[in-house]
């Protein structure tokens, strides 16, 4: 297949620019392969479409509050949004306008925080190292994350971030701090929604991959073999691959809440070749695209995706290109809302 198969038009009205005042109030659009049949439901409805015995797979990271705003040496601004941290207080960052950002600058960020750029990263990023009052490497900026650091919003919402958004922009079960961007599809997931899933005997367990900026970089190649995924970080604890070989054993499905999920478990399915799942850690580079083979995915909850996105063509490759197609197209005729803040899809 060739990316452009999956292009098409949306108008800017139809990305959601807010979140639905419940979290569970999302539209559902459940997406059956074997008869490519298309229902419309409500996400509150998601327990009552999964069988007893299933097995949920969240992906429990944390977003940071990373994005700042700093001063170089000649008093310009520029925007900073921290992506990955390394040993001895460095982290790695995207910055913009970066041509501005040399090797060598101190970035002031205010209330005595400062980093000094360290080198230039092969994606364009930089390196920074962050120094304590004495000019000396520091470890930890957790505190001024948390003070001044604001939620990093994907650009296509238009709008600066309001305080309700380092509660909305988070699952209620993020746990592990290290994202750049939400695993969006797990932002429609409630309290009464796991009561619910006990109730029909459906199984939870938690695995983390820490998205990354990587993700999120558009496939811009006509031939998908050629795009490189960026590494991120992801663990699949014991209790989560316990989990898993039980609901193997007993034939039951795997249904991984977001596309970060699949990637994390395909890996792993990968990484144990025909093994019991066990623990697991480790960096992925994973890219997932038609055709493809999973081994533990079984279904698939996810939001709707921008084209020539990596997250599109996993979609695709779980879904089949020509049914992907045909549920974004009912999705726009119906008036579904898009993206991060959007509404879902359940591919069974």
């Amino acid at each position: 297949m060739r990316v452009s198969d999956l292009d098409y038009d949306l108008p800017s009205g139809r990305i959601a620019q807010h979140p639905p005042r419940r979290r569970d109030a999302a539209r559902l659009l459940v997406v059956r392969r074997a008869e490519g049949r298309l229902e419309d439901r409500r996400f509150a409805e998601l327990p009552g479409l999964l069988d007893p015995g299933d097995l949920v797979v969240l992906n429990e990271t944390r977003v940071l509050p990373a994005r700042l705003l700093a001063r170089r040496p000649t008093g310009g601004q520029v925007e900073v949004l921290l992506t990955r941290e390394r040993e001895g207080g460095r982290w790695e960052a995207l910055v913009r306008p970066g041509r501005r950002v040399r090797v060598g600058d101190e970035l002031g960020f205010g209330a005595g925080l400062r980093a000094r750029v360290l080198a230039r990263l092969e994606d364009g990023g930089r390196l920074l190292g962050f120094l304590d009052a004495a000019g000396r490497p520091r470890n930890g900026i957790d505190r001024e994350l948390a003070s001044r650091g604001r939620v990093p919003l994907p650009p296509y919402i238009r709008r600066e971030p309001v305080p309700a958004d380092r509660r909305r922009y988070q699952t209620l079960y993020a746990r592990r701090p290290g994202a750049v961007a939400a695993p969006t599809a797990g932002l429609h997931f409630t309290a009464a929604t796991f009561r619910a899933l006990r109730a029909r005997q459906v199984r939870t367990a938690r695995i983390c991959l820490h998205v990354g900026p990587g993700t999120f970089r558009p496939v811009d190649v006509e031939d998908a073999a050629l795009h490189r995924m960026q590494a991120e970080p992801f663990e699949i604890g014991a209790r989560a691959a316990g989990a898993l070989r039980a609901a193997r054993s007993r034939g039951s499905r795997i249904c991984c809440v977001g596309t970060t999920t699949v990637r994390a478990l395909e890996t792993a399915a990968r990484r144990w070749a025909g093994a019991e799942p066990a623990a697991l850690a480790g960096d992925t580079e994973l890219f997932i695209r038609p055709p493809y083979e999973f081994r533990l995915t079984d279904a698939l909850l996810t939001n709707f995706h921008l084209p020539r996105s990596t997250l599109l063509l996993l979609v695709a490759a779980f879904a089949g290109t020509g049914l992907t197609r045909a549920a974004y197209r009912h999705a726009l005729r119906a008036g579904y809302r898009f993206y991060s803040y959007g509404d879902a899809m359940l591919i069974l």
